[in-house]
């Protein structure tokens, strides 16, 4: 019997998702297991190879599982550990050996681990608009931004397996916002749903423009979208300028890998009727002449309920 499946373990602060995957990139079986607030690994370790083994016997693919693929925050491809996530309390203060615990859990089956970003790019060069390419850079746009390079078909790593945090280079030098991460003027303080929530707020607040969005508690991006489908001049405004952002920036990373394409995903990519142009214009207004009009913007073409699960379980096909 042959191992032509694998499974996809996306694993984020509110849940983990989790899927029996087959070569075509077809689930076949799904589940979610919500977080625990144990500080244990041990105890979450535990609990999610409890779902993967049920899983696999619910899709009937028992001894069939060639190994399973994990995206987590944090997760290092090279040593399979977690480390200091702050989403994760149990990988919170320190390092987990997860790759070779949850293994040992599954009855030995093997386990690749990666960061969510990285194996968002997995999944697009395997399942999605990516297949084919050997070329091209994954950027997330979620709550933050994340991103996979690929060059020669491999997701780079560097030398400690954490490279690629291209979310957060500096968008803005002088008197930029301060990000999550402590920095100031990263990309990820003006192009996630978080950035782009504030610019709409920091706006509402230094003008008297009117706006259906000054209706609106606790704005939020999804709310700055709805708008700008109701054609609200301020929320559009929103997008061109965080368009503008996102493009200059992918300007400078087309520049020292010569992508293909570079593939947007994630919840801020829905906004693609008013995030793609700016951001195409403002990429190729400040790129090199020699890439100008030649790397290509996509979306992902992922399933968006399966995607996290596809970009895991793609992982699993290399063990």
């Amino acid at each position: 019997m042959g191992k032509d499946f694998v499974v996809g373990i996306d694993i984020g602060g509110q849940s983990s998702k989790l899927g029996v995957v087959d070569a075509r990139g077809v689930v076949l079986a799904q589940s979610v297991v919500k977080a625990n607030n144990s500080p244990d690994a041990d105890v979450i370790i535990k609990e999610l190879a409890e779902a993967v083994l049920k899983l696999v016997a619910q899709s009937g693919k028992h001894g069939q599982i060639r190994g399973i693929g994990v995206g987590a925050p944090n997760g290092n491809y090279y040593t399979g550990t977690i480390a200091f996530a702050p989403n994760l309390p149990w990988a919170a203060h320190g390092s987990v050996e997860f790759s070779k615990k949850l293994s040992e859990a599954c009855a030995g089956i093997p386990v690749a681990l990666t960061n969510d970003a990285n194996a968002a790019a997995m999944g697009e060069m395997t399942y999605g608009v990516a297949k084919g390419m050997k070329d091209f850079i994954m950027i997330t746009l979620g709550t933050g931004v994340g991103s996979g390079i690929v060059i020669g078909g491999q997701v780079l790593y560097g030398s400690d397996g954490f490279a690629g945090e291209l979310g957060h280079t500096c968008a803005v030098r002088h008197n930029g916002r301060l990000c999550g991460c402590g920095k100031t003027g990263c990309l990820e303080a003006y192009c996630s749903a978080i950035g782009v929530a504030r610019t709409a707020r920091e706006w509402l607040d230094m003008s008297e423009e009117p706006s259906a969005l000054r209706e609106v508690q606790n704005i939020t991006s999804k709310d700055v979208y709805e708008a700008a489908k109701e054609g609200d001049k301020l929320a559009k405004r929103v997008f061109d300028y965080t368009g503008r952002i996102l493009g200059e920036k992918l300007a400078d990373f087309i520049e020292f890998s010569a992508p293909e394409a570079i593939v947007l995903f994630g919840g801020l990519a829905r906004a693609k009727e008013f995030l793609y142009e700016p951001t195409l214009k403002a990429m190729n207004d400040n790129v090199l002449p020699l890439w100008r009009d030649k790397v290509k913007l996509l979306f992902s073409s992922l399933k968006e309920s399966d995607a996290a699960i596809l970009g895991a379980s793609a992982l699993a096909w290399e063990l």
